[in-house]
């Protein structure tokens, strides 16, 4: 319906004194920009400014800060004119800050919060068959902050907090200083007739063996429009095109709205599980508004038959302390996953297609939940709508994160109930959505700095403590909620209940209770992932380490003469301080690098057994730790980071181990104090496991030196010791265990610097499966260790990559890409360099 929408930059103040605002202004002469979009990515196009990932391109951004951004479009009204029943209504989906709007030169309003609409009523300004102009004028976000005491507080958040707007923007430990501007969600012109649907929310009520009962609750807009008194809503859900139940429903008159419920037994019922638990079935709910008998709105959504839950009972085999885990459709699950960040700085920019390539490389991780981190955004429909069809949970912090926030002026604090009532009733209807979250560590870091004083309130608690779990529990009611993450014991980030923090491993802290002066040891020992071990954490929703990315990511982004370890410009692209804190937890695994190669084998060597250390750990104490959530699944720009997956969507060495090590049953090893090794299985499945594994000590060079054939019978969702021994570890050697059905693991008794590899002989044949495809079979008479294939393109997939060979046993792997055809010759193989 718009026309090409416009770009212009002028100093503060200066684009309404040109008359920026008015209709006949003429602007085609500005750039153009794309509507959802952002203004960064209008400049890059149009070649005023470098690509800011780009070396310390960031760095040459800055002064776009320091601009009022101004986008304009023309566009044809609507032919017909509107009766006197009728309402049309502009509405902004996401506006990205600080905004005023004018249509044709009359000033709509204001706007100041990016994460809710912003709505205007045009039925009388709108020009039918006419020519129509919109302007917005985005104003400079830290010219809007001077009301707000906050110049106190932790140095470097508090300019962002004083805002409703992505605080990731101004930069993270993983992230760039590059804050966002412009329309990031969509534009419409809503035309209603009569009455106007304002929300529909299916939830479940209980489940039975043969029937569930679920509840349609509808909000109707009925104030100017029409009587309630002479509305309705038929609901029908449908499964594959037939009826499974419908209804009529009446609604209540409320003055300015109206609303009502309607209950249904849906018999023998499909739910909606996890991917890994079984079908993530979705319904379709038809749902017609009739005003007096005739169909005014109609509006078709996926619904999902389930419920969810959160337990947190004591937890009888521990004493003192309690359970934190999800209990989907009456059955306690083990969250395995991932924290999700932005997909991109660039917000508006964000594309279905970029959702869909990183939440199927999450699923097919055997991952069945992402937690959405609090200094983002709320995502785009599109990532809800693609894990309610995956079966993927999501855990949806508020937004924000890692500071103390304003509670006051009142505006600011009637913005915050604002957002959260409008993103509750966007979002509640997603049967992927599992847990609504205060923030992410602002209690606890809060209480960090304060440590000496007693019960430190963090400011904000209004907000996580009575505004964010009254939205909840008012327009929800079926989603758990809570205070922050971490949250709950003697220490926010307690052990004992609650959820954790862990980054003991990384940024060197240890354990505390409250009142305890907090420690850090950033020394090789203080920050190695062996300190898993020591985590007896009901639920750990952050850990993780830096890796890089592969070297197509670096060589895009790092000019040639900086393709080194330290550089500047690589550097640049490691936003955590100090920067020797990946060259420490290297020192304590692999040794320092000597080669940006060996930097690149080194960092995602040290990642990726360190993920799959701290995953086991915390699988193997199921159910008494309920989820493992790493730091983090993805990264916002080209980075040195803790994702798995970097920006161009290439799967890292930590990626292909943590699928591995989420495998639905895991064998895994664990050494104990006195020297002996215990074999565990953890089965997240619903059926119980029987298998005969076979367990080998062998060398590098494929001697073997013992072996052992068990029969492991493992419950349904559970995790059971299944044999300990005392065996002559070596640093030429490894421990070894195969089932029929439970996938291949080992163990090495020291860490990978210290190992006695072998030079191994890897051979390939590769078989033609078709143009896009075709399988590799790999073989070595000697242990090759972090052997990977690569074809140096994003859009290449490898079912499996960064393994082991073990000696004279093959692996075949698929390698295929859906957007060239593949040829042997393209792809390399590599092993570790040692």
């Amino acid at each position: 319906m718009f026309g090409q929408w416009k770009l212009q930059y002028f100093d503060p103040g200066q684009g309404k004194a040109a008359g920026a605002q008015l209709a006949e202004y003429d602007h085609s002469a500005w750039i153009d920009v794309d509507v959802p979009g952002d203004v960064h990515q209008a400049l890059m196009a149009a070649g005023v400014i470098e690509d800011p990932f780009y070396d310390r391109n960031e760095e040459t951004c800055a002064w776009m800060e320091d601009k009022e951004w101004w986008i304009r479009t023309r566009f044809t009204g609507p032919q017909d004119t509107t009766a006197q029943d009728e309402r049309r209504q502009l509405i902004f989906h996401g506006l990205d800050t600080y905004a005023t709007i004018w249509l044709n030169g009359e000033e709509l309003g204001r706007h100041r919060n990016m994460f809710r609409p912003a709505v205007f009523d045009v039925t009388t300004t709108l020009r039918p068959g006419e020519e129509n102009v919109l302007a917005l004028r985005f104003d400079r976000p830290l010219d809007q902050i001077a009301e707000f005491d906050i110049s106190h507080w932790w140095q470097g958040t508090a300019p962002r907090v004083a805002m409703r707007k992505a605080q990731f923007g101004y930069g993270w430990d993983w992230g760039p200083r590059l804050p966002t501007v412009g329309i990031w969600r969509e534009v419409e012109i809503r035309h209603n007739r009569r009455a106007a649907l304002a929300g529909v929310h299916f939830y479940t009520v209980e489940i039975d063996a043969d029937h569930a009962q679920a509840v349609v609750a509808v909000r109707v807009e009925a104030e100017r429009i029409a009587r309630a008194a002479e509305l309705g809503a038929h609901v029908r859900l449908a499964d594959g095109g037939a009826t499974a139940v419908e209804g009529e429903l009446a609604l209540r008159d409320h003055g300015s709205y109206a609303d009502g419920i309607l209950y249904l037994t849906v018999k023998e019922p499909k739910l909606w599980w996890t991917h890994d638990l079984g079908e993530p079935h979705l319904y379709a709910l038809h749902v017609d508004l009739l005003a007096g008998g005739e169909v005014v709105e109609r509006q078709t959504v996926e619904a999902g038959i389930r419920t969810i839950e959160l337990d947190q009972s004591p937890d009888p085999d521990e004493p003192g302390t309690r359970f934190f885990r999800f209990v989907l459709n009456g059955v306690p699950i083990f969250a395995k996953g991932a924290d999700w960040i932005p997909a991109h700085s660039f917000v508006g920019g964000l594309k279905p297609a970029r959702y869909e390539l990183l939440l199927t490389m999450a699923r097919d991780a055997n991952m069945n939940m992402l937690r959405i981190w609090g200094g983002g955004i709320y995502e785009h429909d599109a990532f809800y709508t693609i894990c309610d069809r995956l079966g993927m949970l999501v855990w949806q912090d508020f937004m924000f994160a890692c500071a103390m926030y304003p509670e006051s002026p009142q505006w600011f604090v009637d913005e915050v109930r604002a957002e959260a009532e409008y993103q509750v009733r966007r979002l509640r209807g997603h049967p992927c959505m599992a847990l609504w979250c205060g923030n992410n560590e602002n209690q606890w870091l809060h209480e960090r700095a304060r440590w000496q004083q007693k019960d430190p309130i963090a400011p904000g608690a209004l907000y996580y403590d009575q505004i964010l779990p009254e939205a909840v529990a008012r327009l929800d009611g079926r989603v758990p909620y809570w205070p922050g993450s971490p949250y709950g014991g003697n220490d926010y980030n307690s052990e004992a209940d609650g959820d954790s923090h862990n980054w003991n491993v990384w940024h060197g802290n240890s354990p505390r209770q409250f009142g305890e002066e907090p420690t850090v040891d950033h020394s090789p020992q203080g920050v190695t992932y062996r300190r898993y071990a020591e985590d007896q954490s009901r639920f750990v929703s952050e850990f993780g380490m830096h890796a890089a990315p592969v070297f197509e990511t670096l060589q895009r982004n790092i000019p040639a003469d900086q393709l080194f370890h330290h550089s500047p410009s690589m550097d640049h692209h490691n936003k955590d301080n100090p920067k020797n804190k990946g060259d420490n937890l290297m020192l304590a695994i692999t040794g320092l690098p000597e080669t940006l190669a060996e930097y690149i084998d080194f960092s995602m060597a040290a990642q990726a057994e360190g993920l799959k250390f701290g995953i086991e750990h915390y699988r193997r104490r199921k159910p008494h730790c309920s989820g493992a959530l790493f730091w983090q699944l993805n990264d916002c720009w080209p980075v040195l980071s803790w994702s798995v997956i970097d920006y161009y969507g290439f799967g890292k060495a930590g990626y292909y181990y943590a699928r591995r090590v989420f495998a639905p049953v895991l064998a895994s090893f664990k050494e104990l104090p006195d020297g002996e090794v215990a074999l565990w299985v953890t089965n997240d499945t619903l059926a119980a496991v029987h298998d005969r594994l076979d367990l080998r000590l062998l060398t590098f060079d494929g001697q073997p030196l013992w072996h052992a054939q068990i029969d492991a019978a493992i419950p349904a969702n559970s995790s059971l010791e299944v044999w300990r021994g005392r065996l002559e570890g070596g640093l030429d050697r490894f421990l070894s265990v195969r089932g029929e059905s439970i996938p291949r693991n080992r163990h090495f008794f020291a860490d990978v610097k210290d190992l006695a590899l072998p030079e191994a002989s890897v051979s390939v044949e590769y078989e033609q499966v078709d143009a896009h495809r075709l399988e590799a079979r790999l073989l070595s008479e000697q242990f090759a260790y972090f052997v990977h294939l690569s074809t140096g393109l994003e859009t290449t997939a490898f079912s499996d990559n960064y393994f082991d060979l073990e000696p004279g046993v093959a692996h075949t792997i698929t390698v295929s890409d859906a957007h060239t055809d593949l040829r042997p010759e393209q792809i390399t193989v590599r092993q570790y360099l040692h």
